[in-house]
């Protein structure tokens, strides 16, 4: 047992314990992962690409931080490593939701184009038609 209290008194006083912000920040940042994970639930259309995109950038910034820094912070590594992956996740979804949207209305704006045509043709067969009452 007293093996186990001396590790937990060297975590609490490391330079990366809870008596730090090294220990805190990386526990806030947590918020940003579980909050993409509930978003998973949600519908694409609800997810903005440019806010996905630079919570994308941000991540890949603090792990280098997290990996550069002295000493090395693991926890606010993992914790970005793991935010990068729900938004890399949300920006496909978001994606795949966006170009079948955009398939849906080629094909919606095609069926228009040949029913436009189909008038068309219409009109001018009717008025290449003789005309009867003469």
């Amino acid at each position: 047992m007293a093996s186990v209290s001396a590790k937990l008194l060297q975590f609490w006083n490391s330079p990366t314990g809870p008596k730090t912000t090294h220990f805190w920040g990386p526990v806030a940042n947590w918020g940003f992962v579980l909050a993409g994970l509930a978003d998973m639930r949600k519908d694409p259309e609800y997810i903005s690409p440019n806010m996905t995109g630079v919570m994308c950038v941000y991540s890949v910034l603090f792990m280098r931080f997290a990996w550069e820094v002295k000493p090395r912070n693991y926890l606010l590594l993992a914790c970005h490593a793991s935010n990068e992956a729900v938004q890399l996740y949300q920006l496909s979804r978001w994606y795949g939701w966006s170009s079948s949207q955009q398939q849906q209305q080629q094909q919606a704006g095609g069926n228009k184009e040949a029913a436009a045509g189909v008038k068309v043709e219409e009109v001018k067969r009717v008025e290449a038609a003789p005309s009867k009452a003469a």
